[in-house]
């Protein structure tokens, strides 16, 4: 029994983290475009492979 007083705050303070934790993605914008990201991973070449290789 004594084990539940000691989850039971733990477990809520890790829901409420949780919670903080959305709201704050969303409000910045991380879930604002999520199509590009997708698309991206679609795309011939990134944008590190079209550099030019310097010689050795």
């Amino acid at each position: 029994m004594s084990i539940a007083l000691l989850l039971i705050p733990l477990g809520l303070l890790l829901l409420a983290v949780a919670v903080w934790a959305f709201f704050w993605a969303v409000n910045n914008g991380q879930f604002d475009d999520l199509d590009h990201v997708a698309e991206h991973a679609l795309e011939d070449e990134s944008p590190a492979a079209a550099l030019p290789k310097s010689p050795p």
